[in-house]
């Protein structure tokens, strides 16, 4: 199962998809966890320190071993130098399985231990000096879109995503890869504006979106929630001592979590694993295609000189039962 934390910058989106995975893993589930944000937190709330969170390996920088393996044996991909983020797999292509090894975890996800599990922590990598002024963000996070698009996942495994702030994902058809999307709303009209741009761009491509209200103070705060976003308000989170020593690098054991917002995230994995019940195979991968279509035209086939349209399987259906790296 794919989850997406979205919201605006300070919203605590970094710290909720923390909590997530945490609770996810003292179940035993198997998760990596992605920071696809531009400011690199994810790291730091699941408990690395400063050294640990800056050697992670940057998956934008291994985009080109990214693009070898998963293009595999496709015929229709003539090198990996025409592969862009939004390329889908098709026959021949080699497939992601969470509960596997393979050469890009190896290179760009790294173990982490919790309390009550271990984790695949893999990072975009941060925006740096070279970058400004040359380079999109989107182009480092299009290794994760990729990745995503030719991932085969399970009921009983998640990739829990921490995305950029604001509504920067939909520069990409990112957004379309998740069978549930947390938009994390703090009780203020700023808090909810990040939530009307999500409803009304994922209205069109069936996103699942669920609201989770964080800061919240009182039953003034809720209703307020209530009312901006009706019944796609699942949960709210308050004030947490456990959260606030975690921030300052002195967190209790997991377990020691205020029971009010346990119970909240395991309203958040029943919402998940609901949607999940309920996904299209066939809808998943049309609006793969869709979305690489449309870049092609725009910018791929400039970019690489090919005629990217081409590279779309018509006959292939990216589904549960599909081995997980197709031969080379």
């Amino acid at each position: 199962m794919k989850i997406a934390f979205v919201g605006k910058g300070g919203s605590g989106k970094t710290t909720l998809s923390s909590l997530f995975i945490r609770h996810l893993a003292a179940t035993g589930a198997p998760v990596i966890a992605v920071d696809a944000d531009i400011n690199q937190h994810l790291g730091a709330a699941l408990g690395l320190d400063e050294a640990q969170s800056a050697a992670l390996p940057a998956m934008g920088a291994h985009l080109p071993l990214i693009k070898e393996y998963l293009r595999g044996s496709n015929p229709r991909i003539a090198s990996a130098e025409t592969m862009i983020k939004t390329t889908p797999p098709g026959e021949g292509s080699r497939l992601l399985r969470v509960r596997e090894d393979n050469p890009v975890y190896e290179a760009c996800a790294r173990p982490v231990r919790l309390d009550d599990g271990e984790i695949r922590l893999m990072a975009t990598g941060p925006f740096t000096e070279t970058d400004l002024g040359v380079a999109c963000y989107h182009s480092k996070v299009g290794a994760v879109e990729l990745c995503l698009n030719h991932l085969v996942d399970g009921p009983d495994e998640y990739v829990v995503v921490d995305m950029t702030a604001g509504s920067d994902s939909f520069a990409s058809g990112m957004f379309t890869r998740f069978d549930m999307t947390f938009l994390v709303a703090e009780p203020t009209r700023k808090g909810v504006s990040v939530y009307r741009q999500y409803k009304e761009y994922a209205r069109d491509f069936g996103v699942a979106l669920r609201v989770v209200g964080n800061k919240v103070q009182g039953e003034d705060d809720v209703a307020f929630l209530r009312e901006e976003a009706g019944d796609d308000l699942l949960v709210t989170v308050g004030h947490s001592d456990w959260v606030r020593a975690m921030e300052k690098g002195r967190p209790a054991a997991f377990a020691l979590l205020e029971e009010n917002n346990r119970a909240a995230l395991r309203s958040l994995r029943r919402a998940v694993d609901e949607s999940y019940r309920r996904r299209d195979w066939e809808r998943y991968t049309r609006q793969m295609v869709h979305f690489h279509l449309k870049n092609a035209e725009s910018w791929g086939n400039a970019k690489t000189g090919a005629d990217l349209a081409a590279q779309v399987d018509p006959a292939f259906v990216l589904r549960e039962g599909l081995s997980a790296a197709q031969p080379a």
